[in-house]
């Protein structure tokens, strides 16, 4: 079956219509998921409203989290397809589906010169279906297109390193690495391919600073320490192509400088860069190998095949595609690891050579998919789709509108498409197992996106807030007390202030038709101060639920004064 999808453009037909199926249901239908991406949309909104595009500003606050690339992105999508007046989230989003859409055909292009077509679709197919790439797709960020801009550096590099070794060795004077190479890989790659790499550098800082260099020169000192040979990186002309990554790169750099008078790039490393290298920034941390932990759930349905082919790469270090794959993935997450912040995607630039290792391993069929340990794993990886079969079923209970009768056969489907994998691994398929995990991500991650997290009403009080406010009318700004959330911002204006109970009474003084946001703590100093000022109040709405940044149940009064 899978020989059938290889040739020609299939394979990419296949591979696009898998991502169109993962990423684009629930892309318009969830509101901001969280308080990264609503700091970025709103800023991007900013931008386009302000036509500043070189300060980014969240609100009156300069936001040097990152470099402006991702935020020009999403102006261009919402410029084209909507409007910052509107309260639509997708355009902005539009930019992260995208790239990862492109992480995973160049995963597929650059992984056929590598380890052959067949395997290399199959790790399209478990990148693609990853838990991790599939919510990153979903939100507005930088962590998708910085994904993108890593498959194709270090795509290039790969094909560098493996063409040039290959050529040194069948030559007399190669490095000890002895494994078959691809035809494909043995054709030198040449100037437009260089041009990639170093234009990826480029655009990668502008995304997310030095991540995607920071990658390349990993990859390329750990090669140097196992070959001792570092002659085919000239091929790549280091030299002119540093010129071109930094002519792209600089002159906005230069521009948020002048603009700031050095404001940004200070705040950028002593307010993000240096927290997060020395602390858990915002109690964001883990310990050493916390992500090996998380790595069954985040690379998820793919984990099925991972741990076992795991327990072998190291074994597969002298062949020439596993050698630079091996170089790419280790230090990255090594990396990663001693970083004492740690969200869940940050090792997500280590997937697709994680990926196209472990495909690699599933066409060879080797022994270690059928070891015992192997088979005791195949079963307890099903207990993460059983677990996400119980949270269609239980979240809108919990969280949205109550039990729901269309769950129960979304849930069985889920059930049933995470067991037909597992047997194909029992069964010792491990190739037909990972086409199969397509199936899997495609039953689970459209009834997620799409179905059950919008209907948590819950768990999204912003949007409930902002409701109540365009069906009650808001004559001036609204202010929210004890509730700080980017998200409101988005939805109910870019002039919504954040105070106390009492600066929410003073401001209803200031502006009697406006409307205030008053959490149940902040309400009883809310209801003295107004007293005080002699406002008659009137409550337009509430609500309840939990605020999923701080995992605490909130109560939200809407309310203004009274109406004469």
């Amino acid at each position: 079956m899978v020989h059938g999808l290889t040739g020609g453009i299939r394979p990419y037909l296949a591979l696009s219509l898998l991502c169109l199926a993962l990423y684009l249901p629930g892309l318009a239908a969830l509101p901001p998921m969280d308080r990264d991406e609503s700091r970025f949309i709103q800023a991007t909104r900013q931008m386009l409203q302000s036509g500043d595009f070189i300060r980014i500003q969240f609100q009156d606050e300069m936001r040097a989290k990152k470099p402006a690339g991702a935020y020009w992105l999403q102006a261009a999508s919402v410029d084209a397809l909507s409007h910052p007046a509107s309260n639509q989230v997708w355009p902005y989003r539009l930019p992260s589906a995208l790239a990862a859409w492109a992480a995973v055909l160049m995963t597929f292009a650059f992984g056929r010169s590598l380890i052959g077509e067949r395997p290399a679709l199959l790790a399209g197919v478990l990148l693609a279906s990853s838990l991790m790439l599939t919510a990153e797709a979903h939100q507005a960020k930088t962590d998708a297109i910085l994904l993108a801009c890593v498959v194709a550096a270090q795509g290039v590099l790969a094909r560098f390193y493996v063409s040039g070794q290959a050529r040194e060795k069948a030559s007399g004077g190669g490095c000890g690495s002895s494994a078959p190479t691809t035809a494909a890989s043995l054709m030198a790659p040449g100037t437009l391919e260089a041009a990639i790499f170093w234009i990826a550098q480029g655009v990668g800082i502008l995304i997310k600073g030095p991540i995607v260099p920071l990658i390349s020169l990993l990859t390329v000192a750990a090669l140097w320490g196992a070959d001792r040979n570092i002659r085919w990186f000239v091929s790549l002309r280091p030299l002119l192509g540093s010129v071109v990554a930094i002519a792209i790169a600089a002159p906005w750099f230069v521009a948020v400088s002048s603009a700031t008078g050095g404001a940004f790039l200070g705040e950028a490393v002593k307010g993000d860069l240096l927290p997060k290298l020395l602390g858990a920034q915002e109690s964001h941390g883990g310990f050493p190998g916390w992500y090996l932990l998380l790595a069954a759930g985040i690379f998820w349905p793919g984990s099925l095949l991972l741990w076992p082919a795991v327990t072998k790469l190291w074994g597969q270090r002298g062949r020439l595609a596993f050698r630079v794959l091996l170089a790419w993935a280790i230090p990255t997450w090594i990396l990663f690891e001693l970083i004492p912040t740690k969200l869940p995607h940050y090792v997500l630039p280590a997937f697709p050579a994680l990926a196209l290792m472990v495909a690699a391993l599933a066409c060879e069929g080797l022994e270690v998919f059928r070891h015992r340990a192997a088979k005791v794993w195949y079963v307890v990886w099903t207990l993460i789709g059983f677990t996400l079969a119980a949270a269609v079923v239980v979240l809108p209970i919990k969280l949205g509108n109550g039990f729901d009768a269309a769950t129960i056969p979304a849930a069985i489907g889920i059930v049933l498409a995470t067991l037909l994998p597992a047997a194909l691994a029992l069964m010792n398929r491990p190739a037909t197992a990972a086409l199969a995990l397509a199936l899997t991500a495609v039953a689970t991650y459209p009834v997620i996106f799409q179905g059950v997290l919008p209907s948590l009403d819950r768990m999204f009080l912003s949007r409930g807030v902002a409701r109540i406010v365009q069906t009650i009318g808001s004559d001036g700004p609204v202010a929210a007390a004890g509730y700080s959330e980017p998200s409101l911002v988005f939805l109910v204006g870019t002039d919504t202030r954040f105070v106390n109970g009492a600066g929410a009474a003073g401001h209803l003084a200031a502006h009697p038709r406006a409307l205030v946001v008053v959490t149940d703590r902040e309400l009883p100093a809310f209801t003295q101060e107004a007293a005080k000022l002699g406002l008659a109040l009137e409550q337009f709405g509430q609500v309840d639920g939990i605020n999923y940044s701080r995992g605490k149940p909130t109560s939200l009064a809407v309310l203004g004064v009274k109406a004469p």
